[in-house]
C-alpha cells in the first residue's frame, strides 16, 4: 500500500511550516583515494534550537505488544534472533496471502517498506519486567462486566448506530491512542512541528492530534475527548507529552476516564524516533506500566484514509437487523397452526 497524505484542515494550517531540507551533493573520490570518514550524525534542530521531529514515519512492526510466553524472561533478542523472528513473521504473512482470494495481504500489510522488528526488544511493554500488562484490578473488572452486560442487552445490531464499535464508525481506532501503538496496516504517520505546537497525523483513521508546547491551562473534568487532552513540554532534548481527560466511551484496554498517559519522544539517530509511554489508571490497574517502540522514518507522503467513503457496513448491518426484527414480529403474531 502506498503511503498517503491526510488532507485535514488542521494539518493544512500547519503544513506551511514544512520546508524541504537542501540536498547537498559531493563528488566521488578519485580512484585509489581514501574515502573520507562518515560525519557524525547531528541532531536536526528548529530555529528555536529544539529537536526537529518533522517528517514521515512508519510504525509497523512484528514486535509483540506483550512478550510471548515462550520467551519468558528474555527481554532482548540478539541481532540474529531479531532477524530470524522477522523472517518468520514475513513467512506467515506470505502463507496467509496464498489463502486469500480477495487480495494479496503481503503487499498491502507491508506498506512502503518490508515489516521487520524495529528494535531488539521482545515486546513493546517493558515494565513490568515480564513484558506483560498488569492484571486488571477488581474495580476495572466490575466496570468491564457492566459494559459487557450493556452490550449484551443491546444486541449486536441495536436500533442505534451509537452502539456499534468506534472503529466501525470511523471515529477512532485503539492504536491511535495515546499511547500510539503499531497497527496491522495503514501504519504511516506525519509529524509537523512549529515553535508552539506539534501535530501528529496518523494515516488511520484520519485523526490529527494537535499538541500545544506552551503553557496552557488544562481542561476541566467537564470537557472530555476520545483521545484525551494533551499538553507537551521540552525536557532538554526530550519531548514530553501528558494526556488526561479521556471520555467514558474510549475505554482503552478497559481503562476508565481517569486514564493518564505520559509519552516521551527522543531522536537517537537520523532514521527513527524512540517512543516511550507510561500508562496510569488506578481505577483499572494497581500500578503504572510502560512501553517503548522505535518508529523508523518512511519515504514519501501519506494520503487521506477516507474511512467513510463506500462504508456501507453500518447501514447494511442495521437495515438487515430491522428486516430480521420484522420477520420475528410477523412470526410471533401469526396464528398458531393446528
Amino acid at each position: 500500500m502506498t503511503i498517503r497524505t491526510l488532507s485535514l484542515p488542521t494539518a493544512c494550517a500547519v503544513v506551511a511550516l514544512l520546508m524541504p531540507a537542501p540536498v547537498s551533493t559531493q563528488s566521488a573520490p578519485a580512484p585509489g583515494a581514501k574515502a573520507a570518514p562518515a560525519a557524525a550524525w547531528k541532531m536536526p534542530r528548529t530555529a528555536e534550537g529544539k529537536p526537529n521531529f518533522e517528517g514521515d514515519y512508519m510504525n509497523n512492526t512484528f514486535t509483540s505488544f506483550e512478550r510471548p510466553d515462550d520467551l519468558k524472561d528474555k527481554a532482548f533478542f540478539t541481532p540474529e534472533e531479531a532477524a530470524a523472528y522477522a523472517q518468520r513473521g514475513i513467512a506467515r504473512q506470505k502463507a496467509q496471502s496464498q489463502d486469500n482470494i480477495h487480495y494479496d495481504d503481503f503487499i498491502w500489510m507491508n506498506e512502503s517498506k518490508l515489516r521487520s522488528v524495529t528494535s531488539e526488544r521482545t515486546s513493546i511493554v517493558i515494565d513490568p519486567p515480564n513484558g506483560k500488562v498488569p492484571p486488571v484490578n477488581a474495580e476495572g473488572q466490575r466496570r468491564a462486566q457492566q459494559r459487557a452486560a450493556a452490550r449484551k442487552a443491546e444486541g449486536p445490531a441495536s436500533d442505534s448506530v451509537q452502539n456499534r464499535a468506534l472503529s466501525e464508525r470511523c471515529i477512532i481506532w485503539p492504536h491511535e491512542g495515546p499511547p500510539m501503538l503499531p497497527v496491522g496496516y495503514n501504519a504511516a504517520m506525519k509529524i509537523v512541528q512549529g515553535p508552539d505546537t506539534i501535530v501528529i497525523i496518523q494515516e488511520m483513521t484520519h485523526n490529527t492530534r494537535v499538541i500545544p508546547l506552551v503553557a496552557k491551562p488544562v481542561l476541566g473534568g467537564t470537557f472530555r475527548h476520545w483521545s484525551g487532552d494533551s499538553r507537551g513540554w521540552w525536557d532538554g532534548d526530550v519531548l514530553v507529552v501528558e494526556t488526561r481527560n479521556y471520555n467514558d466511551r474510549t475505554a482503552w484496554r478497559g481503562s476508565s476516564p481517569n486514564l493518564k498517559v505520559t509519552e516521551r519522544f527522543t531522536m537517537p539517530d537520523g532514521d527513527s524516533i524512540r517512543y516511550q509511554f507510561t500508562v496510569e489508571d488506578a481505577a483499572t490497574w494497581d500500578r503504572p506500566w510502560s512501553g517503548e517502540i522505535t518508529i523508523p522514518r518512511a519515504d514519501g507522503e501519506i494520503w487521506e484514509y477516507a474511512c467513510h467513503e463506500g462504508n456501507y457496513g453500518v447501514r447494511n448491518i442495521l437495515s438487515a437487523a430491522r428486516v430480521e426484527d420484522a420477520k420475528a414480529a410477523a412470526a410471533a403474531s401469526a396464528p398458531a397452526s393446528r
